[in-house]
């Protein structure tokens, strides 16, 4: 004769069927958490690069310069036709080229180390409530650079040597798009670096985005957490949890 407890039916046999209880406030899988280094990393590289191409090109037509002059600004100096350049702004009484942003040229080199350390130390260091502070460091870069080309533009077209053999008024060199200076007529747009940095712009502004709903948003910390992530994005919160 069978036991009273072997003739309970089973779940399946009785269709009640038992939930699995999934605890609250359980950690994002560690997949998701390299997943949103790696979008930084991703950041980082394409900053790296950047730094090896040219930002900004110019272009000047003249009747006797049918094919044009072309003028490339890095982060590190000029290329392109400078030597010609300089000899025709000499005669409106404009410095050097080469004497513009040298404490930028170099310097640029750690700025963009710089950049992408504070990009990777916000990405995993970071809490909760500051979390998206990590893209700041991202937004200067291209911006600092746009804002302080245009401020040199304006000096070296507004400190003119009343010496020189041609007067022009003061003048601002177009950075976007069509402009004149005298007898040329130039054309100014952003290089492959530029674009270069705005791609890493995006790819920070994913990894905090990632890391702030799918990383931050499931951690057992969330409700303690304040400016310092307390597992630096790749440790256990659970272990952390139960040592606090």
């Amino acid at each position: 004769m069978a036991h009273p407890a072997e003739q309970r039916e089973s779940p399946e046999a009785s269709g009640v069927r038992h939930l699995k209880v999934v605890p609250i406030g359980e950690p994002a899988p560690r997949s998701r958490r390299f997943w949103a280094l790696a979008l930084a990393m991703l950041a980082v590289l394409a900053f790296a690069i950047s730094f090896t191409l040219p930002w900004w090109k110019f272009t000047l037509y003249a009747p006797q310069y049918p094919h044009g002059l072309r003028l490339q600004i890095a982060l590190t100096g000029l290329r392109g036709d400078v030597h010609e350049i300089d000899m025709l702004n000499h005669y409106i009484g404009m410095r050097h080229l080469t004497q513009a942003a040298p404490l930028e040229r170099a310097y640029a080199g750690y700025g963009v180390a710089g950049v992408c350390l504070a990009v990777l130390v916000g990405i995993s260091s970071l809490g909760r409530r500051t979390g998206r502070l990590a893209l700041i460091p991202a937004l200067l870069f291209p911006i600092g650079f746009v804002v302080d080309s245009f401020a040199w533009l304006y000096t070296f077209g507004h400190q003119l040597d009343p010496r020189a053999p041609l007067h022009v008024p003061p003048f601002t060199p177009q950075m976007f798009g069509n402009g004149q200076i005298g007898q040329f007529m130039t054309f100014a747009e952003p290089a492959s670096g530029f674009w270069l940095a705005l791609v890493g712009v995006a790819l920070v502004a994913a990894a905090v985005e990632f890391r702030q709903r799918a990383v931050c948003a499931g951690c057992v910390r969330a409700a303690k957490c304040k400016s310092v992530c307390p597992v630096h994005l790749l440790g256990n919160p659970n272990e952390i949890e139960k040592s606090a």
